[in-house]
């Protein structure tokens, strides 16, 4: 082999073994190894990394800074979707409507959290129940506001930097006017004002915007679909929105198929007035209300859709309302409707003082008889339920959409956010609703030429009602296309009668609400920790 050739192929290994990533070194020369150890160390060493930037530390938001003011906000939510309106202080298994607002208030920052609820005078106008809806609802409470003055540490800073800059700017500019004047004014002029000390009057004007806040649009930038805020207004600070409200208007939807509407609206008319509502209510003990008297202003069965055959309405409207009242009176118009009890229960059912009977209200009718406590009886469900309107002094509330009045761009606040507009929103919700109802018509279509509908027997004695033979199945209604189910009714004022309302509160006091208060007292919260 020749020389060179052999010299060319050792320097080869010699490289080959250098660069290798082999950690066997028994074999390798001293020089091998220092070199070694130079390669490795030349392509160890990493460029410097850039440097990582500097987090933004953002301040706390100072809410003492900020001038405040009371508003009432008027908003609507679907029921089905939460646990109720009323925030409560252990975790439910759907949020509430005020848990889910006050969170958009505090996001927004339009509220301190360091407070909650009370800290803001929070007052909401009426509690509803899980599954119920409400399209005006009203809460008031103190919020943030663009008006107003109120002093910080930067605007006194900004003020200092205005007056600092104002002198350097006018002590120099009259300099350099003078070089080209001459005489005595020159002279003059080159004093300026320098020992007259700085005014608030030479300091520009604060900037004040011109316009509120826009509440509506904040608040349904960040709400769900399911609550909307439509509209707000300036308050008094004495402004509640419970104890100011005149008057509070409740819905309630049903279908006219199987009942009698001329019998509903009788009975729905004698609730008119000021009665004793015990037997046309739930009891909640943990009140302790000893009297259930109530004002109803007005009680109508009205058509709620142009197509009367559709969809029918009680439009119910009173100064106040007891817990779970509504359903209940809408329970007893279903057993009405459907002629197994006659319009007169109501009055019955109003009667409750033996001492001080009442008289029939209809001349041809007998008086009625005294119901001293509730008989038993399902409600009606709450699905079909709203609160409609809560009604307040127009000279103490009035209504906007935007900042200044109507709101022309539907709580629009910047043009990206035109999908956002409150009306379109609410309306593109009640095609959807059109479209699942025609899809929900057509699979009963579907169905018909396989499953015939079952007989007809409501209202009793109508002719288009099969008579009733015994054991025959009726479905009562209650409400949303729920029914009870009974092949042995039992009228109302024949069934057992549950405790009158002081045994019901005597029995929670001794019971569940010991407990409680002795609860409330370890833990030192406030007696109506649980309202």
């Amino acid at each position: 082999m020749p020389n060179g050739y052999s010299l060319r192929f050792l320097r080869l290994g010699y490289f080959s073994r250098i660069m290798s990533g082999s950690t066997s070194y028994d074999s390798w020369t001293r020089e091998e190894l220092i070199a070694r150890l130079r390669h490795v160390d030349v392509h160890s060493q990493k460029p410097n990394a850039a440097p990582k930037p500097l987090r933004h530390v953002q301040k706390p938001f100072d809410f003492s800074a900020h001038p405040r003011r009371k508003i009432a906000l008027r908003f609507s939510y679907n029921g089905s979707e939460y646990g109720g309106l009323e925030a409560q202080k252990t975790p439910t298994p759907l949020p509430t409507v005020e848990g889910v607002l006050y969170e958009a208030l505090v996001h927004t920052k339009l509220i301190d959290p360091s407070g909650g609820m009370e800290g803001c005078g929070w007052e909401k106008c009426g509690r509803t129940d899980k599954g119920v809806s409400a399209a005006g609802q009203v809460i008031s409470l103190w919020v943030r506001s663009a008006l107003g003055e109120a002093k910080t540490d930067a605007d006194t800073e900004a003020v200092t930097s205005t007056v600092t800059e104002s002198s350097i700017t006018e002590a120099s500019q009259p300099l350099a006017a003078a070089e080209n004047v001459t005489g005595l004014d020159g002279d003059l002029a080159l004093m300026g004002d320098w020992d007259e000390p700085p005014t608030s009057n030479s300091l520009p004007p604060p900037t004040k915007p011109a316009t509120e806040l826009n509440y509506v649009a904040l608040l349904n930038n960040v709400l769900p679909l399911t609550v909307r805020i439509n509209a707000w207004s300036p308050v008094a600070p004495d402004f509640s929105a419970r104890f100011s409200c005149r008057y509070r208007h409740y819905k309630y939807f049903f279908t006219p198929h199987g009942l009698d509407l001329d019998a509903m609206r009788d009975a729905a008319s004698r609730l008119v007035g000021e009665h004793d509502f015990r037997n046309l209510c739930k009891v909640d003990p943990q009140k302790q209300l000893t009297s259930f008297v109530r004002r109803i202003l007005s009680a109508e069965i009205n058509p709620a859709t142009p197509q009367k055959d559709d969809i029918y309405v009680l439009d119910l409207k009173g100064y106040a309302f007891l817990y779970n009242q509504v359903r209940h009176i809408m329970a007893i118009l279903f057993l009405v409707g459907t002629r197994l009890e006659h319009p007169s229960v109501v009055d019955a059912l109003l009667n409750v003082d033996p001492a001080n009977p009442k008289p029939p209200s209809r001349e041809n009718e007998s008086p009625p008889p005294v119901v001293e406590s509730k008989p038993e009886y399902q409600m009606a469900q709450p699905f079909p339920l709203m609160l409609w309107d809560c009604g307040y002094d127009p000279a103490v509330v009035q209504w906007q959409g935007g900042p200044g009045g109507v709101d022309t761009n539907g709580g629009v606040s910047t043009p990206k956010q035109a999908s956002g507009n409150l009306y379109e929103q609410l309306h593109s919700l009640y095609e959807r609703s059109l479209v699942q109802t025609a899809l929900d018509l057509h699979f009963l279509r579907a169905a018909e030429p396989f499953h015939a509908p079952p007989p007809q027997y409501l209202p009793v004695g109508h002719p288009d009602s099969a008579p009733i033979a015994q054991n025959t199945t009726l479905s009562i209604p209650t409400g949303a296309g729920a029914y009870s189910r009974t092949s042995s009714y039992v009228p109302l004022l024949q069934r057992k009668r549950g405790d009158l309302p002081d045994v019901i509160n005597e029995r929670w006091r001794l019971g569940k609400g010991a407990k409680r208060i002795a609860a409330r007292k370890a833990t030192t919260e406030p007696d109506d920790a649980d309202e």
